[in-house]
């Protein structure tokens, strides 16, 4: 995995922040720009995970990725990829069992994407709670419907990143080790850790939250956030101080990659691509830094979601 000269750290940027271009020119805009990698979110206007002969397909996109040095991690979180009037629907807490099916195979097909791009992750997150469904029931169903996703991620030796997000029911750190305890600790489970979700509604500050979460890292998203609202803003705009959470990250010997998610400004994202990767290299450490031992045991942490 290389590393631009004299940073530990290697950022991307995600797909979903630059939806008014075509894959292609995204790449390149990106590769230009000097990003390590690409935040890969499957979608209609990017590479369709529902539209035939995806895999022809994906072959096509890792030839282009291989030829601009990118790296890549696969995310799910399209709006409407699947119900073009339901947002994110459907979810894996759904009721109705065909519904959960079909968030399923989007994630079954996301680990074949991954594995055929070379990937160092795919990311997934559980959904919101749906009225009338207690969190017992939802978190039952949530280990049932990733159990195959895990099974096929072992298989094609991708880690599945889990996103804690506000306001779903995996919404905490404290949530994704109850999710890790209720699975048995299965070696292809994950985390995707968004930086600004720290700040916006997690009880430790987002460096102790890189700390605490160092042993199952496997995704980063970074954006600026501020407590208690979740709204992702450009970097610098909201109230995260971003070299002790840099350094925090780069301490902890992360591989992969920290990835810039700006889905709302879209409109600009050229724009915003062209001015996140300077801010980012001018907080980041410099020098390399040593991996240091896990911070604390996380088994120890309490379960449930915590609000601000």
């Amino acid at each position: 995995m290389n590393r631009r000269a004299g940073h530990p750290l290697r950022f991307g940027y995600g797909t979903n922040g630059l939806t008014d271009l075509r894959l292609d020119d995204a790449l390149a805009l990106l590769a230009d720009l000097g990003y390590d990698g690409v935040g890969l979110t499957l979608d209609h206007m990017h590479l369709d995970p529902l539209a035939p002969d995806l895999a022809a397909r994906t072959r096509r996109v890792a030839r282009r990725l291989d030829g601009l040095g990118l790296g890549v991690t696969v995310e799910t979180g399209a709006r409407y990829v699947l119900d073009p009037r339901r947002k994110h629907g459907p979810l894996l807490l759904d009721t109705d069992p065909d519904d959960r099916a079909r968030r399923v195979d989007l994630l079954l097909r996301a680990v074949r994407v991954a594995a055929d791009l070379g990937a160092h992750a795919v990311h997934c997150f559980s959904g919101t709670v749906p009225a009338g469904t207690d969190e017992d029931t939802a978190w039952k169903r949530l280990a049932e419907t990733l159990t195959p996703v895990l099974d096929a991620a072992a298989g094609a030796g991708v880690p599945l990143a889990v996103e804690p997000e506000p306001g779903h029911l995996l919404a905490t750190l404290a949530d994704f080790h109850h999710l890790r305890r209720t699975l048995g600790d299965p070696e292809p489970l994950g985390l995707t850790l968004d930086l600004g979700h720290c700040q916006c509604l997690e009880p430790l500050p987002p460096a102790d939250c890189v700390r605490e979460a160092a042993p199952w890292l496997r995704h980063v998203q970074i954006e600026d956030m501020r407590r208690g609202v979740h709204e992702h803003l450009p970097l610098g705009d909201g109230e995260i101080d971003f070299p002790p959470v840099l350094a925090a990250l780069a301490a902890t010997g992360y591989q992969g990659l920290t990835v810039v998610e700006l889905p709302r400004h879209s409109h600009a994202g050229p724009h915003f691509a062209a001015r996140s990767l300077p801010f980012l290299r001018h907080a980041a450490p410099s020098v390399p830094s040593v991996p240091v031992p896990p911070h604390g045991d996380p088994s120890a942490t309490p379960e449930g979601s915590t609000t601000p």
